[in-house]
């Protein structure tokens, strides 16, 4: 498990203090200086704040605070450059306009020496990289944040590809979590606007996120889930994991010698049919989606190959969804609401399918939603783009502060990604028509005896439980209120700055009193002549009004610090 130690909650912290000093001095570069400074930052690392203050003439203006986050965290690395990509398919923790912008992070990382390459495999497995391959290529195919593929083959002879993770990666990632931790909880304690995002929770959903991601034995496990489902389509091609050769940070898959579904020229080339293509494509995601619930959930071009017969092959199973059976009927339900153009539907199962802290105004989201359904679904429904559809109903819920569960935006994402493919190789594909059969079969299954019955005896268990478990509950909570333990727990919010600003006027009253005490002490001390004496004066009261003069300075310049008096 990642080791993440929350830092700086009590007292001060030099922990890390290069890595938190580089952070900040990237954060002023972009235009978050007055974000820093409204964390009150200094009361921690005043040594590293009063060094990058002079690097506040470097921040780069004119851009939107969207684009300055993305482009610090492009320059802040690894860590900051995952973080970003796993945000920008979280909608329930961040504001849609950064979603935006965050999605278009890319990878731009320099691969690393081959020497580092062996002694992973040589630390994974306790023996050198000729014991498990026959030949492993010295150059990469790709590089990323956590890791690198290389070409390999086995010593049968099969072709495979081999990822490799970063040296050291897990070290700079827990060093650059508990940074992350600081931070959010300093934004939580001092700014309120931030707090309503709350940041701890979004550091410690990445942590959890990173956590998975990091660990190549969950995507192999995925791999195979999803091998699994298709074995018997002869359309669908997911590729074999070695799993004696594969370890938490070392990956070993089949080798795919395919065309990538992007290269419209190649595939014209290979013979390959756009039009068949696009509807596997299409029924492949379809089908995971609505029928397995199981999903790949970042499906861009270069995560899907074509193979000979134009059968599909998808990679890279690091980031995959999952979405219960009612979740699934809910997502139905939705689809077919704004389709039919029934306004107070769609609202109802909206409102089932998010979670919020505060009720919206009902009658409003009613009108919103119609008016929504309006302005685009004027058109006929093979002109409708469904992924801008659901992208553009989920801005709408995000303005009523409605916030979409990671994974149904992950199959929002994935079902407009696949869109936006098979548009591109055959511009008359339409996304609602191939998506109606999978949604009709989803609705009638509701209608199956068995799905009935199953139904009825979940409802009966849970009945049968509440009925069992409802008078103890009543008991212990009358024993509560005999042995008054009961206790009303009552929360303030919003006065954690009234807090900070007493606490510093009475440490500042207090430091007066004490220069003020110091100041009357070594007048008296003077004035009596109490030895030693240095040309008549006391030396002792000498030395006190100093301390005292120092003091006084020294609450002079906090003050003005502030800029208040």
């Amino acid at each position: 498990m990642l080791s993440i130690r929350k830092i700086g909650v009590i007292g001060r912290t030099y922990r890390h203090l290069n890595r938190y000093r580089q952070i900040l001095t990237i954060l002023f570069k972009y235009g978050f200086g007055d974000l820093l400074e409204m964390l009150k930052i200094d009361q921690y690392i005043e040594v590293g704040l009063q060094m990058i203050s002079k690097n506040r003439e470097v921040r780069i203006e004119r851009l939107t605070k969207p684009q300055g986050l993305r482009m610090a965290f492009e320059e802040l690395g690894p860590t900051y450059i995952k973080l970003g990509q796993i945000l920008s398919t979280r909608p329930d923790l961040i504001p849609m306009e950064f979603i935006q912008e965050l999605s278009k992070l890319q990878d731009n990382v320099p691969a690393f020496h081959f020497d580092r390459v062996r002694k992973v495999i040589d630390s994974e497995f306790g023996r050198p990289p000729e014991d498990l391959f026959d030949r492993l290529d010295e150059e990469p195919l790709a590089s990323a944040s956590i890791g690198q593929v290389h070409r390999a083959v086995l010593k049968d002879g099969e072709a495979v590809a081999v990822k490799i993770q970063r040296p050291g990666i897990r070290k700079i990632i827990e060093v650059d979590l508990e940074i992350m931790l600081h931070l959010a909880t300093l934004a939580e304690r001092h700014i309120e606007e931030l707090a309503l995002h709350r940041p701890v929770k979004i550091v410690e959903e990445f942590a959890r996120t990173l956590e998975r991601e990091i660990d190549y034995k969950t995507e192999a496990t995925n791999m195979e889930r999803a091998a699994r489902h298709f074995l018997d389509d002869p359309h669908v091609y997911i590729p074999k994991v070695f799993r004696e050769a594969t370890t938490s940070r070392v990956l070993t898959t089949e080798f795919i010698d395919g065309i990538k579904i992007s290269n419209t020229d190649a595939l014209e080339a290979a013979g390959l049919d756009r039009q068949i293509i696009t509807a596997r494509g299409a029924d492949l995601v379809l089908e995971q989606v609505f029928e397995h619930c199981f999903f790949h959930a970042d499906p861009h071009p270069g995560n899907i190959f074509v193979l000979p017969g134009n059968v599909i092959c998808l990679l890279d199973f690091g980031m995959a969804g999952i979405v219960d059976r009612q979740t699934r009927d809910d997502f139905v339900d939705l689809v077919e609401s704004i389709v039919n153009q029934n306004e107070s539907r769609a609202t109802q199962v909206l409102l089932k399918l998010t979670y919020r802290e505060e009720e919206p105004d009902r009658r409003l989201l009613e009108r919103e939603v119609a008016d929504f359904m309006g302005r685009h679904l004027y058109k006929p429904l093979k002109d409708i783009e469904l992924g801008k559809l659901l992208h553009q109903l989920l801005e709408l819920a995000t303005s009523f502060r409605l916030r979409i569960p990671a994974d149904i935006f992950l199959m929002m994402k994935a079902l407009g990604t696949v869109e936006g493919v098979g548009r591109m190789l055959d511009p008359e594909f339409d996304m609602i028509a191939r998506a109606t059969p999978f949604i009709t079969r989803v609705k009638l299954e509701r209608f199956k005896p068995e799905r009935i019955a199953e139904d009825a005896w979940d409802l009966g268990s849970q009945i049968i439980q509440f009925v069992r478990q409802f008078p103890n509950q009543l008991l212990e909570l009358a024993s509560l209120i005999r042995q008054e333990k009961l206790r009303l727990q009552i929360e303030h919010r919003g006065l954690e700055n009234m807090l900070a600003t007493h606490d510093r006027i009475s440490n500042r009253i207090s430091f007066s009193i004490l220069i003020a005490a110091l100041i009357i002490g070594s007048a008296l001390i003077v004035i009596s002549e109490t030895p030693p004496l240095v040309y008549g004066i006391s030396l002792i009261g000498i030395l006190l009004f100093t301390a005292a003069a120092i003091m006084g300075i020294w609450l002079l310049v906090a003050i003005l610090k502030k800029g208040k008096l």
